[in-house]
């Protein structure tokens, strides 16, 4: 049985993109709401990031704000939310949705983006949580980023074992499922290091 109670989603704050990565972020808000589960998120109404708060409270979910202050002082933050956590900066909310969400799931987005997905790996890398992490490849967006992870474990910068610390869906439905399936494992950090000298070292 599912042990998520709340899932933080990481998103954009951008209202100029295609209609497909729209549909995707409306249904995925109503569906955290029809699964009994609570969103968390960056808290602000605009963009993509609007979109998944309101169709998430039109279908009876609750929606979780974290926002740093410099987004209310700028009047974008989403009043609406059952609850609005404030903070002093990026740093402390990404923080604050850590510890808030059960699961992560990264929308298409942008830096914001990129940085959050790659942290929350990073933490589950390390053993610091053991939580279900989905990167949402919707229209293939994040084809190019893949590609790059793959070139890091042809050319050694990145460990075999890193693939299963992510599931990779593209569309809402495989989303929601990986989240029902899946099952933490131990939690082991990965922390062997090579003790030999590097190739190609200077002589």
């Amino acid at each position: 049985m599912s042990s998520i109670r709340a899932v933080t989603v990481y998103c954009s704050s951008s209202n100029k993109v295609a209609k497909a990565f729209v549909d995707a972020t409306a249904e995925l808000g109503g569906e955290i709401a029809r699964n009994g589960w609570k969103l968390v998120y960056g808290g602000n109404a605009v963009g993509l990031m609007l979109v998944l708060a309101d169709t998430c409270r039109a279908a009876g979910g609750k929606v979780i704000g974290v926002t740093p202050r410099l987004f209310i002082d700028k009047g974008v933050a989403d009043c609406h939310c059952d609850e609005l956590l404030v903070t002093d900066g990026m740093r402390d909310r990404k923080a604050m949705m850590e510890q808030r969400g059960d699961a992560f799931i990264a929308m298409p987005g942008g830096f914001g983006t990129f940085e959050e997905f790659f942290e929350i790996i990073c933490g589950k890398q390390l053993a610091y949580h053991n939580k279900p992490i989905v990167l949402m490849n919707i229209e293939g967006y994040y084809d190019p980023l893949l590609a790059m992870i793959d070139r890091g474990h042809e050319m050694s910068f990145i460990r075999p074992r890193a693939r299963d610390l992510y599931f990779v869906a593209t569309n809402v439905a495989q989303a929601i499922d990986y989240l029902h399936r899946y099952r933490p494992t131990a939690e082991t950090a990965d922390l062997s290091f090579e003790t030999s000298p590097p190739p190609s070292a200077v002589e």
